[in-house]
Order: structure tokens, then C-alpha cells, then sequence
């Protein structure tokens, strides 16, 4: 198979995360015919403004986050939202949470949850913990686990370790340890390696990462595949690569 290799920042990965995920069958089948639930958070802000421009519906993406890791000089004129963004059977309901609708969620029903960790050979994601009661991931994981709801997070490579998910939660979940807690999420993680080979059809290996100037974070991806999944490749990474970073 022939190759081309990309570079994808994270907020490049974001969209192109995005743009997969809406693109599956079994999300449209969800959009339409069941529930959506976007916990707020900057990867699943891409994903939120094309599910509900698939709707007819507008976002504004600025706000939409919980826990973030930011500079601290870093300011914003936009109030941090208190809402997640859910979608019944094509409609959004508006000033919902994942704790308003959790118990109604079952299968067919899909919540997005972004993750702060991910362990790509192991295919597990963790979530970083600041909440005594854990936070939403809690209600998130009794609809997965408890009513089969699908339970997907969508995690950029930057956020890749080295260590199963496991392991690190039991270093850092010590009693005699301090920061924040590391939960082992039971749903899904869904990267840009997934997102490469649903939406183009190639295999993408990381080989390389870094930048400097705003490129911090981001990843060398050697891509491969036929001649048509690298001419969809093509075209997927010239609407993607400019992505503009997040604005709080």
C-alpha cells in the first residue's frame, strides 16, 4: 500500500474527529430516531456543532467545557456553561444535563464523553476527577452499563499514555496520594486513528509529535491505503488542517 504522511494539530483532530463520528451510521441512527447526549467539553464541541447543524440548529462553541487545563493568564468574556447538549429523535432539548436524562437513556441511545487520558493499545480512556462524587461520568456509566446505552469518548492523541488506564488510576487513587483522581472509563475511546480509517478508509500509525508556535500537542500520522482511500485523504486533511484552536 502507498503512503502519505499528515500533521494534525489537536484542534485539527478535534474536527476531524468531529466530522467521523457524525459521518457513522449508527450516530445518524441516533440523531433521528433516538438520544444524543454531548457532555460540554472542547472535543465534543466540534462534534456538538455538526450534530446540531445536522439538525438545523446553531451552537456557539465558546463556553462549552467543564474541567480545563489552561494557561493562567488565559481569560474569557464567556461564561463556562453549566449544560450539555442533548438531542431527541432530531430535536435539541435545551437546559438539560446528562443527570436530567441518564436514567431514560438505553440502547441505541449515545453519550459522547471526552477523556483526559487514553491508552490506545488497550483501547481504554481515562477521565481526570476534581468532584468528590466523581462527576458526570457517573451518570454517564450507569446508562452504559446499567441500560446499554453507547458510551463513546472522543480523545485526541495528545492525550496518550504510556501505561494502561488501570494502572495509572491505581497510582493516583491511593489514599495517600493528592491531585486530581483518575477514573477507568468503560466506554469507548475514539481517536484520530479511528476517525482516519472510518471517514478515509487508510490506517494512520502515529510516528512522530510536537510543534512550537500553537503546534504543541499535535502529531506526524503515516497514512496508508489504496489510491482511492488516499485521494479521500487528501481532501478530508485540506478541510481539516487550518482548524482553528478552541477560544475560551
Amino acid at each position: 500500500m502507498n503512503g502519505i504522511q499528515i500533521y494534525l494539530t489537536p484542534a485539527a483532530g478535534k474536527t476531524l474527529i468531529a466530522k467521523a463520528l457524525v459521518a457513522r451510521p449508527e450516530v445518524q441512527d441516533a440523531l433521528h430516531n433516538h438520544t444524543i447526549v454531548l457532555i460540554t467539553g472542547t472535543t465534543n464541541a466540534d462534534l456538538a456543532e455538526e450534530l446540531l447543524i445536522a439538525v438545523g440548529a446553531g451552537f456557539e462553541k465558546r463556553g462549552f467545557y467543564r474541567g480545563i487545563t489552561k494557561p493562567a493568564a488565559a481569560r474569557s468574556d464567556m461564561p463556562q456553561r453549566q449544560i450539555d447538549v442533548v438531542i431527541e429523535k432530531g430535536v435539541p432539548r435545551e437546559g438539560l444535563t446528562i443527570f436530567d436524562v441518564s436514567e431514560k437513556l438505553t440502547k441505541g441511545d449515545i453519550i459522547f464523553k471526552g477523556a483526559n487520558a487514553v491508552h490506545v493499545p488497550s483501547r481504554t480512556a481515562g477521565i481526570l476527577i476534581g468532584h468528590p462524587y466523581a462527576g458526570t461520568i457517573v451518570a454517564c456509566q450507569a446508562a452504559a452499563i446499567g441500560r446499554r446505552a453507547t458510551l463513546i469518548h472522543p480523545v485526541g492523541l495528545e492525550k496518550r499514555v504510556d501505561q494502561p488506564i488501570y494502572e495509572l488510576a491505581a497510582l493516583v487513587n491511593a489514599p495517600d496520594q493528592t491531585g486530581a483522581r483518575l477514573y477507568p472509563a468503560a466506554g469507548t475511546p475514539y481517536t484520530e486513528l479511528d476517525a482516519l480509517r472510518d471517514l478515509c478508509g487508510v490506517e494512520a500509525t502515529l510516528i512522530a509529535a510536537g510543534g512550537v508556535c500553537g503546534y504543541e500537542g499535535g502529531v506526524y500520522l503515516q497514512c496508508c491505503g489504496d489510491a482511492e482511500a488516499l485521494a479521500r485523504l487528501q481532501k478530508v486533511y485540506a478541510e481539516v488542517k487550518d482548524a482553528p484552536a478552541y477560544e475560551l
